[in-house]
């Protein structure tokens, strides 16, 4: 008897880098151990539902988790490994802080390109530093990269 092995289909979300004067807005995920990334900071978003659309799912995943529907959410681009298809959005966070209403996760705060470097933040919450989850910190330093890339290839005004 032949035993063939199928790949299970990865997993795909869809998640947002909302940002707000060069500060990142971050979801610091329940501890709980049969999550992916338990007690890290991570992005806010989640799974697609059957049949929706990434760009539906991060909508209905904001407002799910927040409450906050950006007006300016657009691609920034997909990452894929082994075990996950991330589609990552980005926005300006147009309000602050006490007009979200967290939903779902622990905290969530501002990670500064310093913090995001180091790999953590301090959690009011937790009372601690909290991790922040490795390709969600590479998700971070590429966007910044890009933005860097791109406010160098634009000339200032005079």
């Amino acid at each position: 008897m032949t035993h063939i092995l199928t790949a299970l289909p990865r997993p795909v979300v869809a998640i947002a880098i909302l940002h707000q004067n060069d500060r990142f807005l971050m979801q610091l995920r329940d501890n709980i151990p049969t999550i992916a990334y338990p007690g890290h900071w991570a992005f806010f978003g989640g799974h697609l539902d059957p049949g929706e659309s990434h760009e539906a799912a991060i909508h209905r995943e904001l407002l799910e988790e927040i409450s906050y529907d950006p007006p300016d959410l657009t691609y920034f681009r997909c990452y894929s490994d082994s075990q996950v298809i991330r589609h990552v959005y980005q926005a300006p966070l147009t309000v602050g802080l006490a007009a979200l209403q967290l939903h779902e996760g622990w905290d969530m705060g501002f990670l500064t390109l310093e913090e995001i470097r180091q790999g953590g933040c301090y959690s009011e919450k937790a009372g601690y530093v909290c991790p922040l989850g490795k390709p969600h910190q590479q998700l971070l330093l590429d966007f910044w990269q890009e933005r860097l890339k791109l406010s160098s290839s634009c000339p200032s005004e005079i």
